[in-house]
């Protein structure tokens, strides 16, 4: 079986494949389960089986983890239709002209019997590099999470993306929209910042409003758990 990366889950070793439509059944199957297993449905938007098709019929990138040759986790790029009125490039504040230079980090599920060894973290890393070898004019990497979606907000944290904005999608769900510039350095130089809480959603709007961007989370002082914003 070839593979684009190999590592190990502990002492248990494990490949990463680009995927395929073949491996659709058991894409929808892991989704199934992690939807299953979330205490809160809302805090992920799941993909239909055509959604799915969408990104693996070349639509998009979507990678793989195995174990003894059983997809175990898998994560996916989606490349949007530019005349989508909800597309995440308007959200942002780009024009129609730019919204050709946008793909979306899609969803990453990993069965819950592997989570906690830093597989999402690791394929994020691998996809972004095989996105790097195509031959591509995308600029923007934007992705929707839910406020209070730990792991899936230090996931984007971590990758160095930022929050641009927080609004509802999805017919009424809130979300952050993040992105990441791949043509510019990550920024060290902001003059301002200033801490809020999570849970101050109308805060967090009025900052992005005026031009703050949302660049990590970390706890405070009160165990609040706050995004720190700068511009």
């Amino acid at each position: 079986m070839s593979y684009i990366f190999q590592g190990n889950l502990g002492v248990q070793p494990y490949i990463v494949q680009r995927l395929s439509i073949a491996n659709l059944p058991e894409v929808l199957s892991i989704q199934g389960q992690v939807v299953a297993n979330l205490e809160k449905k809302s805090i992920l938007q799941p993909l239909t089986s055509e959604e799915f098709q969408y990104i693996l019929e070349g639509n998009g990138l979507m990678i793989g983890a195995f174990v003894s040759q059983e997809l175990i986790a898998f994560r996916a790029l989606l490349v949007p239709v530019v005349g989508d009125p909800e597309h995440l490039g308007l959200d942002i504040g780009l024009s129609e002209a730019e919204l050709p230079s946008v793909i979306y980090q899609e969803i990453s599920n990993v069965l819950p019997e592997y989570r906690g060894n830093g597989l999402q973290k690791t394929l994020a890393k691998v996809i972004m590099e095989e996105l790097e070898q195509e031959t591509h004019d995308f600029r923007y990497v934007c992705t929707t999470v839910a406020p209070f979606n730990i792991p899936s907000l230090k996931d984007k944290f971590a990758q160095g993306m930022q929050i641009a904005g927080l609004k509802e999608k999805y017919g009424g769900m809130l979300r952050y929209i993040f992105v990441k510039d791949l043509n510019e350095p990550q920024r060290t130089d902001y003059k301002e910042t200033i801490e809020v809480s999570m849970n101050d959603i109308s805060d967090q709007q009025e900052k992005l409003a005026q031009g703050w961007r949302g660049v990590r989370m970390k706890m405070d002082s009160n165990q609040t758990i706050v995004i720190e914003y700068c511009r």
